[in-house]
């Protein structure tokens, strides 16, 4: 499989191929690791590699949005590997994604605005804190169809697949935002790629961390597109019997201090 040593982005929260990230970044060990990435030439990938946390802390306490006494405060100077433990691989999920930087701009006060999108998902073999920022060696993880579960199953199970996660999305997404049916995304705005479907579901979807992360290391498309059909069913039976629910916007996630 094809390896390569990138740079490592820990956070609270998980990256699905094809999906935008918006990062908010301010602490010196990841202005440092964007320093580097702005120097690629544009017309090259500015890559680096997103992973969960297991454990470990992702924010520094003079994060955007605190009180202007603590917000006006310098960054702190932390070392790569602070707040991670004294072996950071053990920290962080082994299933990551890369993330290509579309954009970086620095602000005035040094901290950089990020967009960066979803590309690859890859496995971590190490991680080495010996630089001004984490550092990954990483090795690709091909994305498999999957095959079907017996002799009765559809050849194409994740294309099938696909169209009953579909279908499950849409009730599950209007009982979560109580909206009507003009205000859901439309047959026309989703993909048929099985594929991506999958990791689009599992992005919009409100799960918790540990959920999200066993959706990105599935072991191909169609377990991946199984466990969100039991999944949605699930969650979409729970809300029928909560109050309703204020609307959420299913297609837009936070922006990501680091």
């Amino acid at each position: 499989m094809t390896t390569a040593r990138l740079p490592l982005f820990p956070l609270n929260a998980v990256l699905f191929p094809g999906l935008v990230l918006p990062l908010n970044v301010f602490e010196e060990r990841y202005r440092a690791m964007m320093r580097e990435l702005i120097e690629i030439d544009e017309d090259e990938p500015r890559r680096f590699v997103v992973v969960a946390i297991r454990d470990g802390r992702e924010t520094a306490p003079t994060a955007t949005g605190m009180p202007d006494t603590v917000a006006t405060a310098p960054p702190a100077e932390r070392a790569p590997a602070d707040g991670f433990g004294p072996d950071p691989i053990q920290t962080f999920h082994r299933v990551g994604c890369v993330a290509d930087a579309a954009k970086i701009r620095e602000r005035a006060d040094g901290s950089y605005e990020v967009l960066a999108t979803g590309t690859t998902r890859v496995r971590l073999l190490s991680v080495d804190a010996s630089g001004p920022f984490l550092t990954a060696e990483v090795e690709e993880l091909p994305e498999d169809p999957g095959k079907a579960e017996d002799q009765t199953s559809p050849p194409d199970e994740a294309g099938a697949l696909a169209e009953g996660v579909l279908r499950a999305f849409r009730s599950y997404q209007k009982r979560l935002a109580g909206a009507s049916e003009r205000s859901l995304t439309t047959s026309s705005d989703l993909p048929d790629d099985p594929s991506v479907v999958s990791y689009l579901v599992a992005a919009a979807a409100v799960l918790d961390v540990p959920s999200k992360q066993r959706l990105l290391q599935a072991p191909d498309t169609a377990t991946r597109l199984r466990e969100e059909l039991a999944l949605l069913r699930k969650e979409t039976a729970v809300i029928r019997h909560l109050p309703s629910l204020p609307a959420t916007d299913l297609t837009r996630g936070p922006t990501h201090p680091n």
